[in-house]
């Protein structure tokens, strides 16, 4: 039965892109392998549906067949391009013995315009990243280095040694594809499918590359880049197409980090804006003074107005998280220092205060 992408990520079907992917990055945090609870099929099943929903020509694609959509994350649209409709089911309820390993969705593929071609993904890749609470405000690069199945460096992929020649595949005699004949309640039909030794182009390298023994791909450190989004919140996922594992023939995989914020000794942000605590004197609070702060841009002169309480808010303008060409604003939230003990002059100081009803 084909699945439901909206459900899985919890969206109505007219969600908006941003709506999608706050959707995909709440459900991808919470079914995260690596996370105490998390559950890994479920993480695969979100990232399979944001795969489609997330890019707005899978997602119209999707659309138009409904959930009978097959092959969503490789771009497909079902049997034979067969106005969405996904045989593959019949073969329970039809076969006999006399149709074992028949397929009447193959059937369909033939009299319907195409046989459907599947095309290999490689190995999605998860890793976490720990970033200073700077980095996340202001974005960056991080390169790490991860040793994983990638493209052969020397062959490009396609498994022969360079500079020599490709020859005939033998397997299907140059035409790239195998013809079987196959038995059903229909009668006998001839089926077609992709070569697997030349994968389609009829041609095989005569000699193999000695780097990968020919299968075009093989296992290395590779430096991986990580571009790092201004803003970005703890537990948030990063994803790279196509820097996970490779496949011979196929497309790669994705590359998922998840993002882990080291806490700030005195920030903390809230959507754009970053909020910080001060603690003000009395007498500060009081008659006004002028207080330096630390921001993530350097130091900076606060102005403590004169009656300031306790839950008051000043706005530093312009020095908090970058969105686009501006910036959001530092909240400090001020608190007013009561003394415990104060000299016998203060007392009375703080008494003939009192006794003007201040």
């Amino acid at each position: 039965m084909a699945r439901d992408y909206y459900s899985i990520l919890g969206v109505s079907k007219n969600a908006s892109k941003e709506e999608v992917k706050k959707a995909f990055r709440k459900k991808a945090h919470e079914f995260h392998p690596d996370k105490s609870g998390g559950n890994a099929d479920k993480f695969k099943e979100v990232n399979e549906a944001y795969t489609v929903l997330g890019d707005d020509q899978k997602r119209a694609q999707y659309d138009t067949y409904g959930q009978t959509f097959a092959g969503a994350g490789q771009g497909g649209t079902g049997a034979g391009g067969f106005g969405g409709f996904d045989f593959s089911g019949f073969q329970g309820d039809f076969a006999t013995d006399s149709m074992e390993g028949f397929d009447i969705g193959d059937i369909f593929g033939e009299f319907f315009g195409g046989h459907r071609q599947r095309v290999q993904r490689g190995r999605d890749i998860s890793i976490d990243v720990e970033l200073s609470f700077e980095e996340s405000v202001f974005g960056g690069e991080r390169a790490i280095v991860l040793n994983k199945v990638s493209e052969c460096s020397v062959c490009k992929g396609n498994g022969g040694k360079p500079g020599v020649e490709k020859v005939e595949c033998k397997i299907c005699n140059g035409k790239g594809k195998i013809h079987e004949l196959k038995k059903s309640f229909f009668g006998s039909f001839q089926m077609t499918r992709v070569c697997e030794e030349c994968n389609g182009s009829g041609k095989v390298p005569r000699e193999k590359c000695g780097a990968c023994s020919g299968r075009g791909v093989y296992k290395k450190a590779e430096e991986v880049r990580i571009k790092i989004p201004t803003g970005i919140d703890d537990g948030e996922m990063i994803r790279l197409e196509g820097s996970g594992e490779a496949v011979a023939h196929g497309s790669a995989g994705d590359l998922y980090i998840k993002v882990h914020v080291r806490k700030h000794k005195i920030f903390r942000k809230q959507d754009e804006n970053l909020i910080m605590n001060l603690d003000v004197k009395v007498t500060d609070a009081i008659l006004g003074a002028n207080y330096e702060i630390e921001t993530l841009d350097g130091k900076q002169v606060l102005e403590i107005p004169a009656g300031s309480n306790s839950g008051d808010i000043l706005r530093i303008r312009g020095k908090g998280v970058p969105v686009g060409r501006s910036r959001g604003d530092i909240l400090v939230y001020l608190n007013i220092k009561i003394p415990r003990k104060i000299s016998r002059s203060a007392r009375e100081a703080v008494e003939k205060l009192r006794g003007e009803g201040v």
